[in-house]
């Protein structure tokens, strides 16, 4: 037990003090880019802010846009990146170590990502047999979000499967309500709709072949899940604004559309809606609810997201070292990240955009 000390004055009534804890990281000046903005920033400034109380340093925040290679690459060729970047793509570790850009991790930051990770994590982190980055969030992209009252309005309950789907979204139009909100002006967004109803319908190994280039994307397995999407991309009534309204719609924009504008049903994205669902007035679990992503083909879909730090710069490895230790990481994701998550069979993590 340990008990607590009792302070006395001298009889001078001098009072004495203990030395306050040296802060490791006083006067140093870190920059971390990332691609969030927002209610996202928000929440990451907040863990920068207690980083900075902890350690003493400095850190500034650099939004990279929707484009992270776009906003990197110039600057990493200019001789001036950021210490720290947060990469959406893990393809990104491998094109940033084949270009000699990224500072491996040391064997302490090493260590505390085989204390707090699954194998499977560190990979997704390393290039060429050496390990360059750290997931810092993590999300399962599996996922749609609907509207409640508009659900109750058609008189429809979530489906299980694609052809529920469509029948749900006829249902919802037919009530006067566009069943989909698309954020196409985000084109992650899509990617992620399309991986969902691929991996479905092709499968784990023909996903995989396809993102490693094995097969070409005239491959009869594209067609069959593009021909699917059609079913919601060939009705303008399926989507807020018809085709040209999805197009020029952006995230968050398509979730204030279906939960603070109450223009549509339902959004295909991640769990991280939660935060802009919440911004918008909704109340997760009640007005927002969500069913996973129906199964297209076979099997039901797994789709996972993640981002991943690395260091662009020799800075101190203290910023590396507690970015991996697990209670920083809970504070990033708003709950315990999924450490010990491991790809199954019909699941594989995205290689485009992971929030």
């Amino acid at each position: 037990m340990r008990q607590r000390a009792e302070h006395h004055p001298q009889e001078t009534g001098a009072a004495s003090s203990a030395a306050p804890a040296k802060k490791t990281l006083e006067g140093v000046k870190i920059e971390v880019a990332a691609k969030w903005t927002g209610e996202e920033q928000t929440n990451f400034e907040a863990v920068l802010k207690a980083f900075q109380e902890k350690t003493g340093a400095q850190v500034t925040y650099a939004s990279t846009g929707e484009d992270t290679g776009a906003y990197l690459g110039p600057r990493i060729q200019g001789g001036s990146p950021p210490d720290v970047a947060i990469l959406p793509q893990p393809g990104l570790v491998q094109q940033y170590a084949d270009q000699k850009a990224l500072k491996p991790l040391t064997a302490e930051v090493q260590k505390q990502i085989d204390d707090n990770y699954t194998p499977y994590w560190k990979e997704l982190g390393s290039a060429g047999g050496q390990v360059y980055g750290v997931l810092v969030k993590a999300a399962h992209k599996s996922i749609i979000w609907y509207r409640d009252a508009a659900f109750t309005d058609a008189g429809v309950q979530a489906p299980t499967t694609w052809d529920e789907l469509m029948k749900t979204a006829q249902a919802v139009s037919d009530s006067g309500t566009p069943p989909f909100s698309l954020c196409g002006a985000s084109g992650w967004t899509l990617t992620d709709l399309f991986e969902n109803v691929y991996l479905s319908t092709a499968g784990p190994e023909k996903y995989d072949q396809l993102a490693k280039h094995e097969i070409p994307w005239t491959d009869a397995s594209v067609v069959t899940a593009l021909e699917k999407m059609a079913g919601i991309f060939g009705k303008k009534d399926y989507m807020v604004g018809g085709n040209t309204g999805a197009l020029q719609t952006d995230f968050p924009t398509c979730v204030t559309q279906v939960y603070g504008q109450d223009k549509g049903a339902m959004v295909i994205e991640a769990d991280f809606v939660a935060a802009s669902a919440t911004q918008s007035g909704a109340k997760i679990g009640e007005s927002a609810k969500i069913f996973p992503f129906p199964k297209v083909g076979d099997t039901a879909p797994v789709v996972l997201g993640g981002d991943i730090a690395v260091a662009l710069k020799d800075s101190p490895a203290r910023w590396r070292c507690w970015s991996s230790s697990p209670p920083r990481r809970a504070a990033r994701c708003g709950r315990s990240c999924p450490a010990t998550c491991r790809r199954t069979a019909t699941s594989r993590l995205t290689t485009t955009r992971a929030s």
